[in-house]
């Protein structure tokens, strides 16, 4: 009996020890786990955005992100302040800025410190200290902002709408939490106590005063859909839901988000002049 009381002794400190080896590698290597920072970049040059230039913001910590930045076809059409995904650079995603510009709205996007066009190194602090930059640097050009975040960038989106004033917030394929979010992948790990990069979202979407429609698919593998409609729940000024049947992360482009988001940019740019009218 003492030796299989030994053997099993044994056999659990081996359990505790691995799973602290695991704990201590997600630990010291978690931003490397959480975030896909490498991509192709697309020169500007090679797309069909017309009216376009590359822009380079200065943050408040020294820091500079570069991005790209068109004005809106005639004044008082408002700009799309956009915050990228978790994947590559801004620029691949040039398809939506070609087709934002061709509707005569003018677009801001960028790349996050570390990411393939702004050097630096990524946390959420800087995150949000470059969505702060690129938010101030554009609305010192006087121009009515609506906001769109996707995937990852819906944490800075919602943090950005609730400490400043646009005109509306468009969140695709949000996340409750990132804490959330690997709970789902890891229930089996104290993700809660390991991260440093958090993203509240949930917390921060309390605060905003924008009207907010949240798009996701039942079909993302990425982030569940229960995130998407969790955080609706919590939203102060709901304007809509739209959960694509069989829709994956990155399938909400092809299947119409655009047609949706004018609609919603439409009504957000019209009840902002009622409002602006009545003062």
């Amino acid at each position: 009996m003492k030796f299989v009381r030994r053997i099993v002794i044994a056999l659990v400190a081996l359990v505790i020890i691995a799973y602290a080896a695991v704990l201590g590698y997600i630990y010291f290597n978690q931003r490397a786990l959480q975030y896909t920072a490498t991509g192709e970049i697309t020169a500007l040059a090679d797309t069909k955005i017309k009216g376009a230039e590359e822009v380079t913001i200065p943050t408040t910590d020294g820091a500079v992100i570069h991005g790209w930045y068109a004005p809106p076809a005639e004044v008082g059409k408002p700009v799309v302040l956009y915050y990228k995904g978790n994947s590559g650079s801004f620029s691949e995603e040039h398809e939506r800025f070609e087709a934002w510009t061709a509707d005569g709205y003018g677009f801001l996007a960028f790349d996050y410190r570390g990411f393939p066009l702004s050097p630096g190194e990524i946390s959420q602090q800087h995150i949000l200290d470059d969505a702060t930059a690129a938010f101030d640097w554009l609305k010192a050009k006087g121009q009515p902002i609506v906001i769109w975040g996707r995937s990852l960038g819906t944490g800075p989106a919602t943090y950005i709408a609730s400490i400043r004033d646009a005109d509306a917030l468009l969140l695709e394929t949000p996340f409750l939490s990132a804490v959330n979010v690997a709970f789902e992948r890891y229930p089996y790990l104290p993700v809660g106590l390991l991260m440093s990069d958090q993203f509240p979202v949930n917390e921060w979407i309390t605060k905003v005063d924008e009207p907010v429609f949240i798009a996701h698919g039942t079909a993302d593998q990425t982030i569940d859909v229960t995130n998407g409609e969790r955080l609706y729940q919590l939203v102060p000024h709901k304007y809509d839901l739209w959960i694509e049947p069989g829709a994956d992360h990155g399938d909400l482009w092809a299947r119409g988000i655009w047609g949706r988001a004018k609609t919603f940019f439409e009504d957000a740019e019209y009840a902002a002049s009622k409002v602006a009218a009545a003062r």
